[in-house]
């Protein structure tokens, strides 16, 4: 019994770096993500250990939504901590990061795969001994000069590029919650061809 009420638990981590000089920028779309399906669900966060914590129910399916506090390249031990706390199998964890390898707004979600010299999924990797996990990753395109990329991630949000990944926005949420109730291979199936061409258009 206790197997089963664990499949229905997803533990869905948005990556970022807190505080107020991070608010608003590239490198905190995770972050950005869970905060909108918070809204959307009509839940609030609430300070726990390693990171502010919200959670809703939808369709007999519990998601718990994480936003670390322990800064991007620290990333893995609220994670860990979390999984084990709700006993959460890894296959129902999902870590929703940025990715300068993708325009901007497209989405791509994979069932594994390396940390693409992103800090914060580095650090989840070698927390957890494994890259067998999902991740939704978000594209922020790559608009800067060559060795300014820490620069770019960290930097804020232009007003345009707010309207442009308000969409995708919405989209991402209905990802994580399609994740939840079909999986990570049909999601993929669903949406990331659709979302490659929105991004044509």
């Amino acid at each position: 019994m206790l197997e089963w009420l664990n499949t229905m638990k997803y533990l869905i981590a948005g990556l970022g770096n807190i505080g107020p000089d991070y608010a608003d920028t590239r490198h905190n779309i995770g972050f950005m993500v869970v905060d909108a399906l918070a809204a959307i669900k009509e839940v609030s966060f609430s300070p726990a250990r390693y990171g502010d914590m919200a959670s809703f129910r939808w369709k007999g399916r519990m998601f718990t939504l994480l936003k670390p506090s322990t800064y991007m390249n620290r990333s893995g031990r609220p994670v860990l901590y979390w999984l084990n706390k709700e006993k959460i199998p890894l296959e129902n964890l999902l870590v929703v990061a940025d990715d300068v390898a993708l325009p901007l707004g497209m989405l791509r979600m994979r069932p594994k795969g390396g940390p693409g010299g992103h800090n914060g999924l580095s650090d989840i990797i070698e927390t957890l001994g494994t890259n067998h996990f999902a991740r939704l990753r978000f594209g922020i395109g790559s608009d800067y000069p060559t060795g300014f990329q820490s620069q770019y991630v960290l930097g804020k949000w232009t007003e345009e590029e707010k309207k442009l990944i308000t969409p995708h926005m919405r989209t991402a949420c209905d990802m994580v919650v399609s994740f939840g109730l079909q999986g990570v291979q049909q999601t993929m199936n669903e949406y990331n061809r659709r979302s490659s061409q929105a991004n044509l258009q």
